[in-house]
């Protein structure tokens, strides 16, 4: 294999070119200064010449199906082992994978290590991609407005980058000729991503004019590496990795404004976000297109608002005003869910809205989550809206004495929380500050987990599959900042990875498997994240399963053991041993006792909110009976009928159906287009025949005509069509 990069001086075989987009006349003082800074610190870095042929210089690269090539370390890159497997696999290739770390096709490798690919169909392909866009945008955004970029991240529909411009705004006038920069650089077959790793006193000298990067580079914990990334003249703070070239790139569009506080934090400066999205073919953009129109046509706050289903008011902001109709779809989300509970063991309870901020101490989310959360002082007391339930049913755990025969303990909760959300980050109900969930609890034994979080996936993937929904799993593992000991997260991670080999029966990253999400767990623990497809192929957060160790430790929830006679060898439970304490105790007579529950949060639908604005998207404004605020309208020929069209309505509504009389004068066949339009499932004429009959005539929202039918009849296949939820 080819030798083309040396690791060593970080020096690529192309000189960096300013394009038409980017020239050296229009070039801003702080773009001079970045380069300077990056030729001398990369010259400074250069390493000592090697030996050819050194044993200590070959490496063994292992491929997916298992076969070795051989390469040469600081050399051999992950797009020379793509070319000797194929130019199409060179070509689709995004990033590479080795040792399970995203990595930069043209990076050198290290040492022995797995190498894999990921193409753009995949989730770390797409990321990669438009995180290298986002990188365009910003040199196009530096060189237009010389303002500060703050940070350019890509985001689950394509990516963004962020700008403190002061009192200036960017306008939608302005989105065209920034288009037009990025298609400049995308089009320089020329341009490749580099890498550098930077000490903090380097990345302070480069981005030194830069106040928000400059506070990004000081948080960073001393002996933590720091890289940047060069294409072109643009230099930017960056993990990365990124595409082998800018040329990958085929087609991109910018898609909206918005503003951001740094740092998300309102008493920081505003600033402006640019949106967009990109492809590495011009189709799959179109492509794109379409699926906008037809989401714009299913846009939930567009049918919330025709079907009259829900309103926000600025007197409380984030906070829904669900109308009657909106509140039958969330009535009935709920009856269904409470049905499931009762089916599969669980409990419900009932806590309050408002707890002492000592309780959020004991549990840590003052320290992680006070941002987020509305507080307010009594008495000298400060108090919090409670943003999530877990806290309170500690409590309700540890109000008196477990014992071990009642665990598994499900408590469930569809309590009121609030969640104090940026205003600008508001949007419909997918993003609100006032919200509830079908939000659970479970208390168990170590034992127990495996079991628990089985029947877990097994719950959801029964409901999904009424909603029509298609899901991906993937566990996310320990973040930065974390409760605890790390040896727990290690055990509690490799319960939930034994989980979801069960419940798929495939490996990570296996076809119909599962995928791993490093470092994005919640600071107490892993979890698992459920992401939905709806009828657009868009994904979206809704269900999880969190493993926690840490809650039972600090509220200290004990259970009661089941007695053990010391004489009885075979029910004596194993001493202790240098493992991870999971029980709490200090000796092995209280090891035999009093042990500690192992807590899991779980949620299926996530908030109500957000689930029926992603249904309502799904569905179209098309509710499927069962789940439908307007099961059954009934349409008189004439006022003659509207007797026997009460009669026949209070029959239906009697049996628990939705049903309304138009009892206006229109004419017939504008009453049924009215009926159509708004979407009723059914639609039943009654006129004189029907009346002496004892029939109604029915046809369907989508104009099928089923003649006559008797009242009872139609009554028991509602019935059916509520109980298989059809």
């Amino acid at each position: 294999m080819a030798n083309q990069v040396n690791i060593g001086d970080l020096a690529l075989n192309e000189e960096h070119r300013p394009t038409r987009a980017t020239s050296e006349a229009e070039a801003p003082e702080f773009v001079k200064h970045r380069i300077n800074c990056w030729d001398r610190f990369r010259s400074a870095k250069q390493t000592p010449d090697r030996s050819p042929g050194s044993n200590k210089d070959e490496i063994k690269i292992q491929l997916p199906d298992g076969t070795h090539l051989p390469g040469t370390r600081y050399q051999t890159t992950p797009m020379d082992v793509a070319r000797s497997l194929g130019a199409e696999v060179a070509e689709r290739a995004v990033v590479a994978v080795v040792n399970q770390e995203l990595w930069d096709m043209n990076r050198p490798l290290e040492c022995d290590c797995s190498v894999d690919f990921r193409t753009f169909e995949t989730p770390e392909g797409q990321a990669v991609l438009w995180h290298s866009t986002a990188h365009m945008l910003g040199e196009a955004m530096e060189y237009k407005y010389r303002g500060e970029l703050c940070i350019g991240p890509p985001v689950e529909d394509g990516f963004y980058y962020d700008i403190y411009l002061g009192d200036r705004a960017i306008g939608e006038e302005d989105l065209s000729d920034l288009e037009q920069r990025i298609q400049r650089i995308m089009k320089d077959k020329g341009r490749t991503f580099e890498r550098m790793e930077l000490t903090k006193d380097e990345a302070l000298e480069m981005f030194g004019y830069n106040r928000f990067k400059c506070e990004l580079i000081r948080k960073l914990a001393e002996g933590e590496t720091i890289t940047a990334y060069r294409d072109g003249p643009f230099i930017d703070l960056c993990r990365g990795p990124h595409v082998p070239a800018c040329g990958r790139i085929k087609a991109m569009k910018l898609t909206r404004l918005g503003q951001a506080y740094w740092l998300g934090k309102a008493e920081n400066p505003s600033l402006q976000r640019v949106y967009g999205i990109s492809f590495p073919d011009k189709r799959l953009l179109k492509e794109w297109e379409k699926r906008m129109e037809e989401a714009a046509k299913r846009d939930h706050r567009k049918i919330g608002r025709e079907q009259e289903l829900f309103f926000f008011h600025p007197y409380s902001p984030g906070s829904c005003f669900f109308l009657p109709h909106g509140t039958r779809i969330y009535n009935r989300l709920l009856e269904f869910m409470r049905r499931e509970y009762w089916r599969r063991g669980y409990e419900e309870v009932l806590t309050p809205t408002v707890f002492d901020f000592a309780l959020w101490e004991t549990s840590g989310h003052a320290a992680n989550y006070r941002d987020n959360m509305f507080s307010f002082e009594v008495e000298q007391r400060e108090f919090g809206l409670k943003p999530m339930n877990c806290p309170s049913h500690c409590l309700i755990f540890a109000h008196r004495i477990r014992s071990h025969r009642e665990l598994p303990l499900r408590l469930a909760d569809f309590g009121i929380l609030h969640r104090n959300e940026l205003s600008g980050a508001l949007t419909g109900l997918t993003r609100v500050r006032k919200f509830e969930q079908d939000d659970a609890h479970i208390f168990c034994t170590p034992e127990q987990v495996e079991s628990e979080v089985l029947n877990y996936l097994e719950f959801l993937k029964h409901v999904y599959t009424i909603f029509g929904f298609e899901f991906e799993l993937e566990l996310s593992t320990r973040p930065e900042k974390f409760m605890g000991d790390s040896a727990l997260w290690d055990q509690a991670e490799s319960m939930l990875a034994q989980a979801l080999y069960r419940f798929t029966g495939r490996q990570r990253d296996e076809p119909g498997g599962w995928r791993l999400n490093p470092g994005d767990g919640a600071f107490y623990g892993p979890k698992i994240d459920i992401k939905v497809f709806d009828a657009l192929q868009r994904r979206h957060q809704c269900a999880t399963v969190q493993l926690d160790f840490q809650l039972p430790i600090r509220f200290d929830l004990r259970y009661a053991a089941a007695s053990v006679s010391p004489s009885d060898d075979k029910a004596a439970p194993p001493e202790p041993t240098s493992a991870p304490d999971l029980d709490g105790g200090d000796t092995a007579a209280t090891c035999r006792e009093i042990h500690r529950p192992v807590m899991i949060h779980r949620a299926i639908f996530g908030s109500f909110e957000r689930f029926i604005g992603i249904i309502t998207e799904h569905y179209g404004g098309k509710w499927p009976f069962w789940l439908s605020p307007r099961q059954v309208a009934i349409v008189p020929v004439s006022d003659r009928f509207l007797s026997y069209a009460r009669q026949v309505s209070q029959r239906i509504h009697e049996a628990g159906i939705f049903v309304d009389v138009d009892a206006s004068d229109r004419k017939l066949a504008k009453k049924i287009r009215e009926a159509q339009l708004a979407q009723y499932n059914y639609i039943l004429v009654v006129g004189e025949k029907e009346q002496a009959d004892g029939t109604v005539n029915v046809r369907t929202r989508d104009n099928e005509v089923h003649g006559e039918r008797t009242v009872d009849s139609l009554i028991s296949e509602f019935k059916q069509c509520m109980e298989r939820f059809q």
